[in-house]
């Protein structure tokens, strides 16, 4: 495990505090209790329902805790799910599409730090360029977090 700080309940509130902290955020409802995240009319984070693609090798029971996180390109996707050391992976329906995925359950394997900037990261993805722009000058004059 790499630094793993609270619990997982705490860290999958990581992911969501942190996404509804980003300007311009609305959340919304997919029909279901998973939250949608958007800047925009883009969404850049969301909790997924199970789906055929999303299988535990072993049971093949579908997963139910997966979120789906934005990248900024095919080559941060790769650099994630290909690391043995994290948690991100990825599924042949997510071919071509920049995301990686995430279960709830090994949240906890991530850092609080990977979490934020992982999420922020997939915000800048899909804010316009003006609305990225902003935000990173406004983090540069309030300094680190």
């Amino acid at each position: 495990m790499r630094g793993v700080v609270g619990s997982r309940r705490a860290q999958v509130e990581d992911l969501q505090d942190t996404a509804r902290s980003l300007p311009h955020v609305v959340v919304e409802r997919d029909g279901t209790d998973h939250p949608v995240y958007r800047v925009g009319q883009r969404s850049f984070l969301f909790f997924r329902t199970p789906r055929p693609d999303a299988r535990d090798p072993v049971s093949g029971e579908r997963y139910d805790d997966v979120v789906v996180v934005w990248v900024e390109s095919e080559a941060e996707k790769q650099a994630l799910v290909q690391d043995p050391t994290t948690p991100w992976f990825t599924t042949a329906h997510f071919d071509g599409h920049p995301s990686v995925l995430l279960r709830t359950s090994r949240v906890g394997e991530l850092t609080r730090r990977d979490v934020v900037e992982q999420v922020q990261e997939a915000w800048l993805a899909q804010a316009s360029d003006r609305r990225g722009r902003r935000w990173l000058a406004e983090q540069r004059l309030s300094g680190p977090a």
